[in-house]
């Protein structure tokens, strides 16, 4: 044993295993004592419980337990590696016994990649000298929740006293969302004890309805994720009236007539009630020798009783119409004919080759002469039609015979409005406002005299690209950027009677291409200004602005943002999250707006996983070689598919005489980081040649994510080897890394692009940036305003505002609409603003229609029944 002891480090291991072989319990206890351990079993102090992914956030799993000498983590059955787990020991004051605590993440993508039978777990594994111990199984997903309600609560009419249920199905998450109830955008109490919710299917139940109890629920679902908001559902609890006691009999009157009279007070009707049934005034011939006057001339009674018999009649004959005409529409007025709407529209279709596209180099490929394309007039802005006169004429029917009317309209002619600076004493021109009070010039006045916008807010337009300008007064109108995808609607009432204001609208080039400090965010769409400072409006402006985003599935979240100072910007709302400052209607390339402060606006966004995609627009443009005869350079375009990223193109082209070679295609781009390559194929080799190992070019993924700001460009410089070879044909391949690929192809005739360049412009070419009046509207004032009186007003069937916005397609973020002065012209606004160019009023005529469809038979119906009261 000596010698083995002292033989060095060999003999101290040989010392060890000699140990442990023949005496191994010596041996265990001597180490434990060493460690300061008892002989027990591994006790957990902290085991790891249940935890949600949000987005992208990687969550900890932590264990405790004493004694141990060593912890592990072991997740769906395999054990996790050393280098993963964070472990730190400290020594229990009270014991002395050691206790170790150890960590390990969790992230996303460890749970996606996980397909099992069961969730993604984990459990910790402790050893100590006399064995191990496992904790719990911790489970680890991925939180969410869903965008729509499984079942939205509907309104109801109730009496009073009667039994309010509304029900709600939140949307399918994890974990399972909370449910909160709202009434009047408020907290709804239930300390009430005649409110309960029933926890198991979260139904909102008022056993007794009190007439407090009326007003807007709304059921808000929501965890650790995000928070949704239902349909609002109006309660509306009523009284049916009752009568009064009959008051004591009048004297005899000189046509030997009394009368007594009730109330409908007993009690009164409210909330749409039904009012008491009977006659208020009771009358009869005096008896008993209670008549003061003798009839002296029985032909005069004869002639007061037959016109006594007449008035009535007639009253009876008013009232029975009255009543037919309510049955037949419960609305009181007029709904819009669908003819009359869209009577100054005409649709025309023509044939159109591929080589009339004045964009294109003439080429010697076939025509397509199968291609049709149908367009809606007016393409630009037109004169609509005089619609004032239309609308003077029997243009409505009451609901529901809803009959087709034919019309002989003439479209106007096109002008071009243009502007000058008057001097008006209520016009601010260019943005300055004039001094109210003392206050200072450019600051914003609200309707009640408060500053309504943040005085740190720079509204000053920088490196405007384009820009628009007009004055509208209280008739409103439309301001349009051309060819770039941009317009502002101005509602008509929006600005005071008796005064103008010249309003401007702007796209700026931003200095960064990314919204964050960390980069997880960028531009959707371009930024835009509109103004000025001091704009004073009565209504929502509408702006709609074109973005590039692929929307068809939730992987992005898009926020609306307002620029403050330098790069910094605020966020306004985002699109998916309820607000009651603003509204955003986010289509499939466009989004619209309704603001009421000027500023500058731009929509962002962050991806939430790597299938978010943005469009591209690619296009390849040619033109000759100006220092050599024989050579021709092809350039390739990567923008954002906007129009105004296109545009920009477009110009830089035109000042270079580059002619468009193939029409531009679109490209969806993913958030997965990997880059874009470009090359040119099939070049025939024995009429060019081609600059050595330039026939593939890439652009990192960075460049092309964040390209908003400047369009990407690569070019292609080809050489004829002799002036006889005049065509030229070839592909462009581009394509995603592990993408899918889109080829341009490029077939033309370089001979005919060395005569002259034909001038460039976009196929959507259009001049005019303004109309005000009447005509920048599809819908005639006297009709928008009747649909608002009529949808404005609450209604027992729940045909008010909110139907309209749902027939509409406008039926998420209501609480908007709700906080307005006028629901309906606000939607009407928005209406307007998502239909410019087409003037298909069809769409708002089938809304009506439909309303006035879906309610008639409960119109015949009570119809019925007053008959037979």
């Amino acid at each position: 044993f000596i010698n083995l002891s002292k033989s060095g480090h060999r003999g101290s291991r040989l010392w060890k295993v000699f140990q442990m072989s023949f005496f191994p319990a010596t041996c265990q206890r001597g180490e434990a004592l060493q460690h300061g351990q008892s002989g027990t079993l591994p006790h957990f102090l902290e085991e790891p419980v249940d935890a949600y992914i949000v987005k992208s956030n990687p969550i900890k799993l932590r264990c405790q337990a004493r004694p141990a000498l060593q912890i592990f983590f072991k997740c769906n059955g395999e054990w996790v590696h050393q280098s993963q787990h964070m472990s730190q020991e400290h020594t229990d004051l009270t014991t002395g016994l050691k206790i170790r605590e150890v960590m390990i993440n969790v992230s996303r993508q460890q749970v996606e990649d996980f397909h099992g039978p069961e969730d993604y777990w984990c459990l910790c594994v402790a050893w100590s000298h006399l064995g191990t111990s496992k904790s719990r199984k911790a489970t680890v997903r991925i939180a969410y929740l869903r965008k729509n309600f499984e079942q939205d609560p509907q309104g109801t009419e109730v009496p009073l006293n009667g039994m309010i249920v509304l029900h709600c199905r939140p949307p399918e998450g994890v974990p399972v969302a909370e449910v909160d109830w709202l009434k009047n955008e408020e907290n709804l109490s239930f300390d009430d004890g005649n409110i309960m919710e029933k926890k198991g299917d979260h139904n909102l139940i008022i056993s007794e309805a009190r007439l407090s109890d009326s007003g807007n629920y709304t059921c808000v679902a929501s965890n650790i994720v995000a928070k949704r908001r239902s349909a609002t559902a109006t309660v509306i609890v009523y009284v049916d009236g009752g009568w009064g006691e009959w008051s004591e009999w009048s004297t005899c009157s000189s046509d030997c007539e009394r009368q007594r009279s009730r109330e409908c007070t007993a009690p009164e009707p409210k909330h749409g009630g039904r009012l008491c049934d009977g006659v208020a005034v009771a009358t009869e011939n005096c008896t008993g020798g209670l008549c003061t006057q003798s009839v002296e001339n029985s032909s005069d009674v004869a002639l007061y009783s037959g016109l006594a018999a007449g008035v009535v009649t007639v009253v009876l004959l008013i009232v029975a119409v009255t009543l037919y005409r309510r049955s037949q529409s419960e609305y009181g007025v007029d709904v819009i004919d669908s003819s009359a709407l869209t009577g100054g529209f005409q649709s025309f279709s023509f044939k159109t080759s591929r080589q009339a596209n004045p964009l294109l180099i003439n080429s010697s490929m076939q025509p397509d002469l199968t291609v049709s394309r149908t367009y809606t007039s007016p393409m630009c802005f037109q004169d609509s039609i005089d619609k004032e006169l239309m609308a003077e004429r029997s243009l409505l029917d009451p609901l529901p015979d809803l009959k087709v009317k034919a019309f002989t309209v003439s479209s106007g002619v096109t002008e071009r409005a243009e502007y000058h600076v008057m001097s008006h004493p209520q016009t601010f021109p260019r943005g300055l406002a004039p001094d109210y009070r003392g206050v200072a010039v450019g600051t914003t006045l609200g309707r009640r005299g408060k500053n309504l916008f943040s005085p740190h807010v720079s509204l000053t337009p920088r490196l405007p690209l384009h820009r628009a300008t007009a004055v509208f007064g209280h008739a409103g109108g439309r301001l349009v950027v051309p060819n770039t995808g941009i317009s502002l609607l101005v509602p008509h009432g929006g600005i005071a009677e008796d005064t103008t204001w010249e309003m401007y609208m702007s796209i700026n080039q931003e200095d960064s291409s990314t919204v964050s400090d960390d980069g997880s965010e960028i531009f959707l769409s371009p930024a835009v200004t509109y103004g000025p400072p001091g704009l004073d409006l009565s209504y929502p402006i509408a702006m709609t602005i074109a973005h590039c985003a692929e929307v068809a599935a939730d992987n992005w979240t898009i926020r609306l943002k307002r620029h403050i100072q330098d790069n910094k910007w605020e966020e306004v709302m985002s699109v998916d999250e309820e607000s009651t400052s603003c509204y955003c209607l986010l289509e499939a390339q466009k989004c619209h707006v309704l603001l009421e402060h000027p500023g500058r606006y731009a929509l962002v966004g962050e991806p939430l996983n790597q299938e978010a995609g943005k469009r591209l627009r690619l296009a390849v443009f040619g033109s000759p070689d100006a220092s050599n005869s024989l050579g021709f350079t092809l350039r390739v375009y990567c923008v954002d598919d906007t129009p105004h990223a296109f545009q920009e193109v477009a110009v830089g082209e035109r000042s270079r005489g580059g002619r468009l070679l193939e029409e531009p295609k679109m490209m969806l781009f993913k958030a997965n980081t990997f880059s874009l390559q470009v090359s040119i194929q099939d070049v025939p080799q024995l009429l060019w040649s081609i600059k050595p190992f330039t026939t593939c070019q890439e652009f990192s993924f960075s460049q092309v994510w964040a390209s908003n700001q400047h369009p990407l460009q690569c070019a292609f410089t080809l050489e004829r080897y002799s002036h006889s070879s005049s065509q030229l044909s070839c592909k462009i391949s581009i394509r995603q890394v592990t993408g899918k690929e889109q080829i341009l192809q490029v077939y033309t005739s370089v001979v005919e692009n060395e005569k002259g360049v034909v001038p460039f412009f976009t196929q959507s070419d259009c001049t005019i940036t303004s109309q005000t009046g009447s005509r920048a509207f599809k819908i005639p004032l006297s009709i928008r305003q009747r649909i608002s009186t009529t949808f404005d007003t609450a209604n027992a069937n729940g045909k008010d505002w909110q139907l309209l916005a749902q027939k509409l397609h406008i039926d998420r973020n209501l609480c908007y609409f709700a906080c307005q002065e006028s629901p309906s012209s606000v939607i009407l606004t928005l209406w307007e603003a998502q239909h410019p160019d087409s003037g298909d009023l069809d769409s708002l005529a089938s809304a009506l229609e439909e309303i006035s469809k879906v309610h008639s038979p409960k119109a015949v119906s009570l119809s019925s029944q007053n008959k037979l009261d």
